[in-house]
C-alpha cells in the first residue's frame, strides 16, 4: 500500500485526534493511530476504548487499499521535527513494514494488523441535534474546569448536558464550586440529560477552538453513548453513567446581600492577597460593610500576612466571610465581563458569583462557591 500525503495536514490531524490516546492503556494496540486507506480517502483513528476520533484526508497518488496500526509516538515526532513537504508512505502489508520519506530523508519502522485495532462502536437509531461550534466550545470552557477529580464521586468527574424545549444546560460542579451555562439558542423536544465525561470534551474543547461550523451530536440514552462530528472530525465516546448531584437545591435563591465590582481588580486583589493565605487552606477573608471591603489572609506558621482594600459598591448587611482564594481566582479568571456581582446571604451558605450584563442576549452564566470556615 502507497499514498502521498502533506506533511501539514497529516500533522494537523494526528494532533487533533492524539488526544484520546490513553497514557497507560491495557492493550498495547491502543499506543498507534490506525490508518485506513479506502480508495483515495484515509482515516486516521485514535482510541482509549472509552472515546474514540477520527479524522478522514483526501490522498494522491494511492497503490492499494488496507488498514495498519501505525506506533503513535514514532509517527507524531518525527513529523513534528519536519518541514512541509509531501511525504510518501509506502507500507509492506505482509511483514508489516513502514517505510516513509520526505525530500530530505526515509524512515522505517514496524506496524501492526489494522484488524488488531479496536472498531468505533455504532449507534442504533440515536437521537441528534445541531449546535454551533462557537457555542459548545464555549459552554465547555465555562464548566469543565469545575468538574470532580474525586473517584469515589465519579459522576462528578465530567460536564452534566441538559436538554430541553427552553434551552440547552452545561453544568459542573467538585462540591466546592459548581457552574451552571444556559444557552436559550438550542433547543430540543425532549427532556433528555447525560454526564459529558472530562478526557473527551477536553479535547473536543481543545479542537473546537477557531472552528465556525455546526456540530451534529448524536447520542442514545440506553447504550450511554454520543457522537459529535463537525467537518472531517468524529469523536465518538461513552457517557458517564450514574446520576448527577440535584444542583438546583444548593443554588441560593434569595441573597440580599451583593459586592459589585471590577473582575480584573478583584482577581488581582485575590491573586496578591492568596500568596500571603495558609498553603494548606488558602483561605481568605473579605470583610464588607458601607464603607469599605477589605480582603485579608494569614498564615501564622509563617508569619505571612497582607491586607487590601478593593474598590466596589456593596448593598447588604455588614459581614465577613472566608473563600478558598484558589477556587475564587479560578472562577474569576473563567469570567468574561468587565463587572461581576458577588451575591450572598451569610457567610455559612453558599455564595454567587455573576456577571452584572451576560455577554450574549441567548447566554445564562452562574457561577457558585461555597464558603471556608473563618478563623475568629
Amino acid at each position: 500500500m502507497k499514498f502521498i500525503v502533506s506533511r501539514d495536514v497529516l500533522y494537523k490531524n494526528l494532533s487533533a485526534i492524539s488526544g484520546v490516546l490513553g497514557s497507560s492503556s491495557t492493550l498495547p494496540i491502543l499506543d498507534n493511530f490506525l490508518f485506513t486507506v479506502e480508495g483515495d480517502m484515509l482515516t486516521l483513528m485514535a482510541s482509549d476504548l472509552d472515546a474514540t476520533m477520527t479524522a478522514t484526508v483526501q490522498l494522491t497518488n494511492v497503490e492499494g487499499e488496507g488498514a495498519v496500526a501505525i506506533p503513535s509516538k514514532t509517527i507524531l515526532e518525527t513529523l513534528k521535527l519536519m518541514d512541509d513537504t509531501p511525504v510518501v508512505f509506502d507500507i509492506d502489508m505482509e511483514n508489516y513494514i513502514l517505510k516513509f520519506s520526505a525530500v530530505n530523508g526515509e524512515y522505517d519502522s514496524s506496524c501492526f494488523p489494522g484488524e488488531e485495532y479496536p472498531a468505533m462502536k455504532t449507534m442504533e437509531e440515536p437521537l441528534s441535534f445541531d449546535i454551533e461550534s462557537s457555542i459548545l466550545q464555549r459552554a465547555i470552557s465555562k464548566t469543565l474546569f469545575a468538574t470532580g477529580n474525586d473517584e469515589l464521586r465519579p459522576n462528578m468527574m465530567g460536564v452534566l448536558c441538559e436538554l430541553s424545549n427552553e434551552d440547552i444546560t452545561f453544568v459542573a460542579t467538585d462540591a466546592h464550586k459548581l457552574v451552571r451555562y444556559k444557552n436559550m439558542s438550542v433547543k430540543v423536544e425532549d427532556n433528555i440529560s447525560f454526564i459529558l465525561p472530562k478526557k473527551p470534551i477536553t479535547q473536543l474543547k481543545s479542537i473546537l477552538t477557531g472552528v465556525n461550523e455546526k456540530v451534529k451530536v448524536e447520542y442514545t440514552t440506553n447504550t450511554h453513548h454520543i457522537r459529535f462530528s463537525f467537518g472531517n472530525i468524529v469523536l465518538f465516546s461513552s457517557l458517564k453513567e450514574g446520576k448527577f448531584p440535584a444542583y438546583q437545591a444548593v443554588i441560593p435563591v434569595d441573597n440580599p446581600n451583593i459586592f459589585e465590582v471590577n473582575r480584573k481588580d478583584f482577581h488581582k486583589s485575590i491573586c496578591r492577597v492568596g500568596i500571603y493565605s495558609n498553603q494548606s487552606t488558602y483561605q481568605v477573608r473579605i470583610s464588607l460593610s458601607d464603607e469599605k471591603t477589605v480582603i485579608t489572609a494569614e498564615d501564622l506558621d509563617f508569619s505571612n500576612k497582607a491586607e487590601e482594600d478593593i474598590k466596589g459598591s456593596y448593598t447588604g448587611e455588614t459581614m465577613d466571610i472566608g473563600f478558598n482564594s484558589k477556587f475564587l481566582r479560578e472562577m474569576l479568571e473563567n469570567l468574561d465581563s468587565n463587572e461581576i456581582a458577588l451575591k450572598m446571604s451569610m457567610p455559612n451558605r453558599a455564595a454567587l458569583l455573576i456577571p452584572t450584563e451576560q455577554d450574549a442576549p441567548d447566554e445564562d452564566l452562574l457561577m457558585l462557591i461555597m464558603p471556608v470556615m473563618l478563623n475568629v
